[in-house]
């Protein structure tokens, strides 16, 4: 049995959805939810799906190492960045070397890097005029958002598209393929 951690910085709706595929799996378990945001609505999520939760500060996250004395005890073998909006330390990337997912909400390299999040992404894809935007599911190396590609999907952006509509589309996207590729990652 593989163990997941997931990481997130706010509402946790991709987070919920993986922990929801995961549920009765008998390959992979999410064991924990981890937030930099006390107050954040993934953990609220993780205390109603009954799954371990912890919060740390951007210096635990950037020494690492009390926080991974916190994921090996709870056997953490996979890390999944859903919507977690730190850059991960280099200590980390190599201790979980080629074992870090995180999900971008466009087709990199294109509206990647430091600051590139969310409704961020969206304005600056629906500015530039681009024509179709989507997901991009990689593995988490020292650079943001430079990793190994594992998956891309694209969808269309209308003419009266709007960072609302164009968020709902990239979010279908998200919620529909984040959980399987994790799955065929883990299980490769």
């Amino acid at each position: 049995m593989k163990r997941i951690a997931i990481f997130g910085s706010g509402s946790g709706s991709n987070a919920e959805k993986i922990c929801l595929f995961f549920k009765n799996s008998p390959d992979i378990s999410v064991v924990l939810i981890g937030s930099n945001k006390k107050n954040s609505f993934i953990l609220g999520r993780a205390k109603k799906l009954n799954i371990s939760r912890v919060c740390f500060s951007k210096k635990d996250l950037n020494d690492f190492d009390v926080l991974n004395r916190f994921l090996i005890k709870k056997k953490v073998d996979y890390i999944v960045l859903a919507g977690f909006l730190l850059k991960i330390p280099l200590k980390m990337i190599l201790f979980y070397k080629e074992r870090i997912i995180n999900i971008h909400p466009s087709l990199l390299p294109k509206y990647g890097g430091k600051g590139m999040y969310g409704q961020k992404v969206h304005s600056e894809v629906l500015k530039n005029q681009e024509t179709k935007s989507g997901i991009t599911i990689h593995l988490v190396n020292e650079k943001y958002d430079d990793g190994r590609i594992l998956l891309q999907k694209e969808c269309l952006i209308d003419k009266k598209e709007t960072t609302q509509t164009l968020s709902k589309k990239v979010s279908s996207l998200e919620h529909a393929f984040f959980s399987k590729t994790i799955k065929k990652y883990i299980l490769k």
